[in-house]
């Protein structure tokens, strides 16, 4: 987790420099009072941008530079500086280039990352930018507002959402006596439709009936999806835990009998792949992404799959996401919002959600070209409204670490689903 104490020499702090557009300099170096720029064109400088979006190759260069072509149309002196970080390294990179003392201009991070970093002044209040909830949702699809904002202020600009529906196979419905037409709604429906979908020889599964498409410690998406599902958010606003509740001990109960005692997976079931097992015909119904690439899999595979949610008390798809936020020390304020708006365009949205097989989070997004590819796709953007979320507090990329395995007890057996959730509520103090 950041910590902004941490001693860290200063070449630990330099970011990756990549030749894109137009070569690298020194974080501050031109100054200028960007926030009010009266002439953007005379504005000299270095941006500095953090951009897991965009893989270091060269399809991901290419769409950085659109960004960045798109940039210099109003700032054409201000250089730009990316670093290619990913997922894995992001948290790592934020924190040594803070205790480093290089913070970043504009920083992309995940869905449920805003509270751990606006609330210790890593990002800026946009509204000082003039965006406020209610102009985000014109922009982008209202759902996704909530996981922008920290005590009711926005902190970043949605870019894409990766959501994950249940998919299921329309053939093994029929095989198994159930109406490919009339998915289940509830978990109770679900649990009853994946027993009679699972098949055994001798013991050994070779059709799950469900597929939480997790491996060991990674349950947490599924379990967020169930929650939502009974109506019940992880966090409420004010950052109180509310997955210790009869709800969620309902929703961690199903998963574990689901695997303990129905036996429609095996704990830890996954592809060599890492692809959702319903894909290839292993499962017959489970969670999936919100893309499937129909020319790899074929037209038999994508027209034999059907998607939906569950609707207990409240439809709920789970969904992570990617989100642009402002560094709250940036000397380019004017170039820093010039960015995170260029990469909010339709077109760049489009480019990062096809890098990244997810779709994009501007309300014009259902008119991409990788919405329009793949039923998943398309079933995941018109369903953004039922949008399920992680985080929802400053503690929670501590949270998030401890929250696969201690799960994971509760799935095996080694305690009860009420003490787990009680524990992790307790971490998030």
């Amino acid at each position: 987790m950041f910590n902004p104490s941490v001693k860290l020499a200063a070449t630990a702090a330099a970011a990756t420099c990549a030749l894109v557009a137009t070569g690298c300099g020194s974080a501050g170096s031109g100054g200028s009072s960007a926030a009010t720029d009266s002439n953007p064109a005379t504005v000299t400088g270095t941006l500095r941008v953090l951009v897991p979006s965009y893989p270091a190759s060269t399809d991901g260069k290419a769409a950085l530079n659109k960004v960045v072509a798109t940039l210099h149309q109003k700032y054409p002196k201000v250089k730009v500086e990316p670093d290619f970080a990913t997922f894995d390294t992001l948290n790592q990179k934020m924190s040594t280039s803070i205790a480093g003392g290089q913070p970043y201009d504009v920083y992309v991070t995940g869905i449920g990352w805003i509270p751990p970093f606006a609330s210790k002044g890593v990002f800026a209040d946009l509204s000082k930018y003039g965006i406020t909830k209610d102009s985000l949702a014109k922009q982008v699809n209202p759902a996704l507002v909530p996981a922008t904002l920290y005590q009711d202020k926005v902190y970043g600009v949605p870019l894409i959402a990766g959501p994950k529906p249940i998919a299921y196979r329309k053939s093994a419905f029929k095989a198994a006596g159930l109406d490919p037409n009339n998915p289940p709604k509830t978990l109770a429906e679900l649990e009853d439709a994946a027993k009679k979908l699972t098949k055994r020889d001798g013991g050994k599964l070779t059709q799950a009936g469900f597929d939480f498409w997790a491996a060991p410690g990674a349950y947490r998406q599924d379990f967020v999806a169930f929650l939502g599902a009974l109506g019940v958010p992880l966090y409420d606003a004010s950052g109180k835990p509310q997955f210790n509740s009869p709800a969620g001990v309902e929703a961690l109960n199903a998963m574990q009998r689901m695997i303990n005692v129905d036996k429609v997976t095996d704990y830890g079931n996954v592809s060599s792949t890492g692809d959702p097992l319903v894909i290839s015909g292993k499962a017959a119904m489970g969670f999936a992404g919100g893309y499937v690439d129909c020319a790899k899999v074929g037209k038999k595979v994508c027209s034999d799959l059907g998607y939906f949610n569950l609707t207990d008390k409240k439809t709920a798809m789970f969904s992570g996401g990617q989100v642009a936020s402002i560094g709250a020390n940036t000397k380019f304020a004017g170039a820093a919002k010039a960015f995170v708006d260029a990469m909010s365009t339709p077109q760049a949205e489009a480019d990062i959600a096809a890098l990244n097989f997810a779709v994009p989070a501007d309300n014009a997004g259902g008119n991409a070209q990788i919405v329009q590819s793949n039923p998943a796709s398309e079933f995941a953007h018109q369903n953004l409204g039922d949008a399920a979320f992680e985080g929802g507090t400053p503690a929670w990329l501590d949270v998030r670490d401890k929250f696969g395995p201690e799960i994971d007890k509760a799935l095996l057996g080694k305690a009860s689903s009420q003490d787990v959730l009680n524990n992790l509520a307790s971490l998030s103090a």
